[in-house]
């Protein structure tokens, strides 16, 4: 064999370069990293947040690590696989939804856990997976942009688990099963005159699902969106020290662990739903910032991947998950800054808590699944 034979052969005959270590293993080292800066932001102002208790810090971190885990073995799931067990997911779902609503744990007012004994858990979290996967299971083999039948179909897809959800009642969550519905229906392909459409409908129902959809604590947190003054050691409390909280942070900041809204117990629920105002008073207007330039490059690394799938299966599923997570943050800093009602959506990767961190990394394994496998599917 000349020993020019492979410098003169076709590029399609030589061997590919092998790939980075963390593509072998099928991770994403931007998204990868992005997700870790905010995890350790997270960690910082948790410590602050908690009153400087190591233990919660401690469990948060031992959270993290178990959706760091979760994320990097969906990571080697094959989409085929994904894509079979999609329907048996949303309809597992469904049926522990309904579950809640029979045998459910109460607690503070709603009804929203499954106790086996060994676990406790929500249900409503796998169908923030479910949902976009079904969804995209749905328009997978149909012609896109979809037609008429195709998406009412798809609606009750969204729909069904949306209405369980909110009977818990837990709109906040609802909320975020209902929005995946409507990031599925737009990436694939819905026209505008169909979106205008929805956008009208759904004006036209409010009234009725203010009436009869929503309970009067969950009307009254929208009545206090426009006037949190109106009941401020009441309804409107949250908002209010949430406000004062940002704004004495100013553009520089109090300083890590000396925010006084938090520490002084003036700001409610400073380290979970309401933690991002824990976070701008100690690192102000430039800290905040800069939180949400990573969020931001988060989801765009997310939709870069996801436009990278094989086949539109994969790309609908990974960019519904990428806007899902586009939906907490948006949501949250909405609500904490007090545009947006108060529905108790939390901070991702930066609140405490497991069971919406796990679901959140869980939906990021399965978005780096879709991309490097990209080349065992058929388009």
């Amino acid at each position: 064999m000349s020993p020019y034979a492979f410098q003169d052969a076709p590029l399609h005959d030589r061997e590919a370069p092998r790939p980075r270590l963390l593509a072998r293993v099928h991770l994403d080292a931007p998204l990868l990293l992005g997700l870790l800066a905010v995890a350790a932001i997270g960690l910082v102002v948790l410590y602050s947040a908690s009153l400087q208790d190591l233990e919660s810090v401690i469990r948060q971190g031992t959270r993290l690590g178990l959706g760091f885990v979760v994320l990097i073995v969906l990571a080697q799931v094959p989409p085929t696989l994904l894509r079979t067990w999609t329907p048996a997911l949303y309809a597992i779902g469904n049926l522990l939804l309904v579950a809640v609503l029979l045998v459910g744990d109460h607690s503070m007012g709603a009804q929203r856990w499954l106790d086996l004994g060994f676990v406790r858990f929500q249900p409503s979290e796998i169908m923030k997976i479910a949902v976009p996967l079904m969804l995209a299971w749905h328009f997978a083999d149909k012609q896109l942009p979809p037609r008429v039948p195709h998406l009412l179909v798809g609606a009750v897809i969204a729909g069904v688990p949306f209405v369980l959800i909110a009977k818990q009642p837990d709109l906040g969550t609802g909320l975020v099963v209902f929005s995946a519905g409507l990031f599925a229906l737009f990436l694939g392909g819905m026209s505008w005159k169909i979106i205008f459409g929805l956008i009208a409908a759904i004006a036209a129902v409010a009234p009725v699902f203010w009436e009869y959809g929503m309970r009067e604590y969950q009307r009254q947190r929208v009545r206090t969106l426009f006037d949190p003054e109106a009941d401020p050691l009441g309804a409107g409390y949250h908002i209010i020290q949430s406000k004062i909280a940002i704004g004495s942070g100013g553009l520089y900041g109090k300083g890590w662990l000396n925010g006084t809204q938090s520490h002084l117990e003036f700001l409610p629920e400073s380290h979970t739903d309401f933690i991002l105002g824990t976070f701008a008073e100690e690192f102000g207007l430039i800290g905040v910032c800069i939180l949400l330039v990573l969020y931001f490059l988060i989801v765009a690394r997310a939709l870069r991947l996801a436009a990278g799938a094989g086949d539109t299966y994969g790309r609908i599923a990974g960019g519904t998950l990428a806007l899902v997570f586009f939906f907490y943050a948006f949501v949250n800093t909405g609500m904490v800054s007090g545009i947006l009602p108060v529905v108790g959506v939390p901070l991702p990767l930066v609140s405490y808590g497991g069971t919406s961190l796990v679901t959140i990394m869980a939906g990021f394994g399965i978005l780096m699944s879709l991309h490097f496998h990209r080349r065992r599917v058929g388009h």
